[in-house]
């Protein structure tokens, strides 16, 4: 579902490409999302004092910290390394979210594409890490406990991991899909963008859950992969 005006649309129409931004707005709107992230970084990074941090820095340091310790709880200590992929996943896709909010724009997140980009991500990357760690030895999280099985759980365990990235994707997708059409719904009876102003408050919680789950499962995928197989 997208706004009445979507001004990347309009930015990109401007510019000779309004015929890519009609066909792939979720594409232009993900491009201003890791923008957003850039530009944030860029003017943090030269007001970052470590001998007398500001209160801000040390409410963000403190987010930050509370973020890696609990991937760390997830994935043990060996994941600590790994920690910033699954963090930026989490901060990428809660903006990507809240987006749809804001008038003119649209959130990537409700697109399938956007989401199983993101989810293939996670998926391989934890493989890749399994059998960087363990080498050949990774493939017995495939073979099952009992080698003579092997060929029954290989195919399982295959299947298992490509749902686990429809899992990632869909579960998104939906969840983002359902707040812009109840968005798109409330407007388009009250003709007005303050007339859901009270339900924002919920949107954003819902936006910050399903950027969560999406990191939690991510950690946990990636902590799988680095376990000895059983």
């Amino acid at each position: 579902m997208e706004h009445p005006i979507l001004f990347m649309t309009v930015l990109f129409e401007k510019i000779g490409l309004g015929a890519f931004a009609h066909h792939y707005p979720q594409v232009i709107n993900s491009w201003l999302a890791m923008i957003i992230l850039i530009v944030l970084a860029f003017l943090v990074k030269p007001k970052i004092d470590p001998f007398h941090p500001p209160r801000s820095q040390v409410i963000w340091e403190t987010i930050i910290k509370g973020i890696e310790d609990f991937t760390v709880d997830i994935t043990g200590e060996e994941g600590r390394p790994y920690y910033p992929l699954v963090a930026t996943l989490f901060i990428y896709i809660f903006l990507c979210n809240i987006m749809g909010l804001a008038p003119g724009l649209m959130a990537p997140t409700a697109n399938l594409n956007t989401n199983l980009s993101m989810a293939l991500v996670s998926v391989i990357f934890a493989e890749f890490i399994g059998f960087k760690k363990h080498g050949v030895k990774y493939i017995r999280h495939y073979t099952g406990p009992i080698l003579p099985l092997a060929p029954l759980f290989i195919p399982i365990e295959i299947i298992g991991r490509l749902a686990r990235i429809l899992s990632l994707t869909f579960r998104l997708f939906g969840n983002i899909v359902a707040k812009e059409l109840i968005i798109g719904l409330l407007i388009f009876l009250a003709g007005a963008y303050l007339a859901p102003v009270p339900l924002y408050f919920l949107f954003i919680l819902l936006c910050f859950i399903q950027a969560f789950i999406f990191y939690m499962l991510s950690a946990m995928y990636l902590a799988g992969a680095l376990e000895e197989a059983h």
